[in-house]
């Protein structure tokens, strides 16, 4: 008899710890789900400044810097169908002349922007070639708040074939010339989103390969969510031109004065040859012939950093059109000038400097385009 109480007492004993056990892995969970509610929630994902000199990311500087810019702008131009642009991105103290015209013009709830792959992203990361670069951030940089992205970004990474492009946050914190558009973009619309494109380097049946695919994948978000160009969405194309003279070790006209006036008139024959009027494949093709050497890694005789990222989205800025609209886009010069002939801005003390030096021996130029609906 005591033998069968202290069998069933044992038994009686892993019944109550089973029991204990089971509120314990409870009570245990119950902690894990509570400190997962009530844990504070990650920050998000926030692209770093690449360059805080050359670009404003503060809001009073920034105004301070368009209501100069407006106090002594004398031209106006036409917003009417304008669809995209070609923007420089040299420093806002050099180029702010070619920046605010354009700017000014664009109201658009979401862009496009699509950047250079400068030698800095090419000597860091290898085998960037032929292909665009997407990021995953989930916040960009802004002047006014953090620019938020556009669903357009997932949406390409699932419709896009997936050769065509890869995802590289760190060649985004390298690049600046995508982030030099985006305070002038938000003071005008301080709702945008914003979609970044790397364009890499690619010879031009790739591009043309590649941007009849982006536009078919653009073209069919446009759709789904009823989207008109320029008033929905703008395609915005980042791009300075020559860099010229001893310091860049490009001296295709010579040196001086005399040098340097030649050089200008080449950028604007060039301009007007293959930027403006109505775009066809055969002006884009003409471009790259005048940019590129006997290979599309080579230069001529000039030093354009939009050497791939102008091509490559009138190509795609083209075919959207098309697309969607079942027109043509034509272009029309907004301003062209050099950091030579600019100098400065005379503003001081707003948090603003330059990142280069200004001189015959060092000179960038750069123009703002604007495209139409034709």
């Amino acid at each position: 008899m005591p033998e069968k109480n202290g069998i069933k007492q044992h038994g009686l004993d892993q019944a109550w710890f089973a029991a204990l056990l089971i509120v314990l892995v409870i009570f245990l969970a119950g902690l894990l789900i509570a400190g997962e509610r009530f844990a504070p929630a990650q920050p998000p994902k926030v692209r770093p400044v690449r360059d805080d000199v050359g670009f404003c990311w503060q809001a009073a500087s920034m105004k301070t810097l368009v209501d100069y810019l407006a106090s002594q702008e004398k031209e106006s131009f036409d917003s009417r169908g304008l669809v995209a642009a070609i923007s420089p991105h040299d420093d806002y103290l050099y180029a702010g002349r070619l920046y605010y015209p354009l700017f000014n013009l664009i109201r658009t709830r979401e862009a496009v922007i699509f950047g250079v792959t400068h030698g800095t992203v090419r000597n860091e990361i290898k085998g960037l070639d032929s292909l665009l670069i997407l990021d995953d951030y989930e916040l960009w940089p802004g002047v006014l708040k953090p620019v938020e992205i556009s669903p357009l970004r997932s949406y390409l990474k699932a419709h896009l074939k997936a050769d065509y492009f890869t995802v590289n946050n760190r060649a985004h914190e390298l690049e600046h010339s995508i982030e030099a558009l985006i305070p002038f973009l938000q003071y005008f619309n301080p709702e945008i989103k914003i979609t970044p494109i790397m364009v890499a380097p690619m010879p031009l049946e790739k591009m043309k390969e590649i941007a009849a695919d982006l536009s078919r994948v653009i073209t069919a978000y446009m759709k789904e969510n009823k989207l008109q160009p320029g008033r929905d969405i703008f395609f915005l194309i980042s791009a300075d031109g020559n860099h010229y003279g001893k310091d860049f070790n490009n001296l295709a006209f010579g040196e001086g004065q005399e040098a340097w006036e030649k050089a200008l008139t080449f950028d604007r024959n060039l301009i007007a040859s293959y930027l403006t009027g109505r775009l066809d494949d055969g002006k884009i093709a003409g471009l790259t012939g005048e940019l590129w050497g006997q290979a599309y890694l080579d230069y001529k005789n000039s030093y354009w950093c939009g050497k791939y990222s102008i091509p490559f989205g009138l190509l795609t800025v083209q075919r959207v059109m098309e697309r969607s609209t079942g027109r043509q886009t034509r272009g029309s010069l907004i301003r062209f000038s050099d950091t030579y002939s600019e100098g400065v801005l005379p503003l001081k003390k707003i948090g603003l400097g330059t990142t280069a030096p200004f001189s015959l021996r060092h000179w960038v130029s750069f123009c703002s385009v604007a495209y139409y609906l034709d």
